[in-house]
């Protein structure tokens, strides 16, 4: 593969070129085990990806019952029955991590299989072939129309193609929105017209982004933009499956016709390149490991069906690891080992790391307390001689029921407590947060002029669920001149 446009140099007063064109590749349609893994992925996280959206979750009264949803407005991200406030963001640096080193375990065993099977690039640009080829026929066909003059019936037959691109990456576009949004609601406001500003811009750049890199950049996306077939070479050792060409067995090839089964002297391959026909990326494997092969296996489908015509054993071209190859080059058993120190390494890590996740999510608390200093001014002196401090206290009640907080100040000895809008209620009032919300209160503590402390000192304001029993602290300070 290769840049859209040649670079060319002088050599002895001629130009020539220092890389080849941009040829487009059409993949050809092939049938065998890996064909049928494909359209399962595809057809399993499509499902998925189309129908959650739509799935429900009850978590009582005035709470959105979308499973899955990521709610911008209130600052709420769901996942059934797990609830992610905007203060706990680290526990998507968790699953990105843990995503990150199942990703890295996958590739160590069986390669490329993310990129082959379930990246999304992949899984939207095999729909993609799959509308065209039933628009514009096989590979043959689309090749005899893409190098054909334009006429109406070829205008007609891209008109409509790119029109079935366009639903499908206005479906995508719209699936991806109604994560966002409640599912069943959205869609009325879409079609009329009365959804948000946001709706309609992030729906728009996913059908774009969608129909873009699925309908026309496809495996360029792969090849050039994608940063992980860069560093995936680091993953993968002999003991890796990955897609592998026997050239021990298949190697002198030579071109054959089918009545034609004498292969003494000779290799099994019979350079039809239906290899290459068949590879969505368009390389020869034939030519080793690249950074191009994205693992999907259609070359050893569309192999396997020659092999099968010429009565020779499959798996010329197989899943397999380089260590294989060789016990096969030497007449020697294969051997799979699954269980390597790169790899116990990953399923270490990924089982500490998941148990962090675990555990944090299954104690973590449900009542917690932000406090900000007030600055301007830092503190006052009252009339008496006592120094105050104001505070704006945060109360976040994580938990669908309401609460009734009392709190106390560890540091200082406080003489006099006031909140505002709770003037009447004493010292040490009773702070009502409703469910699943933030209670906002502004504090000024004051303390007597003997017992004022000299600059600043460290406090800690402790929270106290009186119906629950649970607690929280924040600390800050107390300022004071020196």
């Amino acid at each position: 593969m290769s840049a859209t446009k040649p670079s060319t140099a002088k050599v002895k007063g001629k130009q020539s070129k220092l890389y080849s064109d941009y040829e487009k590749p059409y993949p050809r349609n092939v049938q065998g085990v890996y064909r049928k893994y494909k359209w399962l992925t595809l057809i399993v996280l499509l499902a998925i990806y189309y129908l959650s959206p739509f799935l429900r979750w009850d978590r009582g009264p005035g709470a959105p019952d979308q499973a899955i949803l990521i709610d911008m407005p209130a600052r709420r991200a769901y996942f059934f029955f797990i609830e992610i406030w905007p203060q706990e963001i680290y526990y998507l640096t968790g699953l990105l991590i843990i995503a990150a080193i199942v990703l890295f375990a996958a590739t160590s065993l069986f390669g490329r299989v993310w990129c082959g099977f379930a990246c999304f690039q992949t899984v939207w640009t095999d729909l993609f072939i799959w509308v065209e080829s039933l628009v514009e026929g096989d590979r043959t066909h689309r090749i005899q129309l893409d190098k054909g003059p334009w006429s109406g019936r070829k205008f007609g037959i891209k008109l409509f193609k790119h029109f079935l691109f366009l639903i499908v990456s206005f479906l995508t576009g719209g699936a991806w929105v109604l994560y966002f949004n409640d599912a069943t609601t959205v869609i009325f406001e879409i079609f009329e017209g009365t959804a948000g500003s946001g709706t309609y811009l992030f729906l728009f750049l996913f059908t774009a982004t969608t129909y873009i890199m699925a309908g026309w950049a496809r495996e360029q996306a792969c090849i050039y933009m994608c940063p992980y077939a860069r560093f995936q070479g680091a993953m993968l050792d002999d003991e890796s499956l990955i897609i592998t060409y026997e050239s021990w067995r298949g190697e002198p090839r030579g071109h054959t016709k089918p009545g034609q089964m004498n292969f003494e002297g000779r290799g099994h391959c019979v350079d039809c390149k239906a290899c290459v026909q068949a590879c969505p990326t368009g390389i020869d494997i034939r030519e080793g490991s690249q950074l191009a092969c994205i693992n999907c296996g259609l070359c050893a489908d569309a192999c396997n069906e020659v092999m099968d015509r010429f009565k020779l054993p499959r798996g010329l071209i197989a899943y397999d690891s380089i260590a294989n190859q060789k016990y096969r080059a030497k007449g020697e058993k294969p051997q799979v080992h699954l269980l390597r120190p790169r790899t116990l390494i990953y399923i270490a890590v990924l089982v500490i790391v998941s148990a962090i996740m675990v555990f944090s999510l299954g104690t973590r608390d449900r009542l917690k307390l932000n406090v900000i200093h007030e600055r301007a001014p830092l503190y006052s002196r009252m009339s008496d001689g006592g120094i105050r401090n104001g505070y704006t206290l945060k109360i976040l009640n994580m938990v669908r029921v309401p609460r009734e907080i009392t709190f106390i100040v560890d540091g200082v000895k406080v003489s006099k407590t006031s909140i505002i809008g709770r003037e009447n209620e004493g010292d040490n009032p009773i702070l009502p947060v409703k469910p699943d919300q933030v209670g906002d209160y502004r504090v000024f503590l004051s303390v007597a002029r003997e017992d004022a402390p000299k600059g600043s000192v460290p406090i800690t304001i402790t929270i106290h669920d009186r119906l629950t029993g649970e607690t929280a602290k924040a600390s800050d300070v107390f300022a004071a001149p020196e």
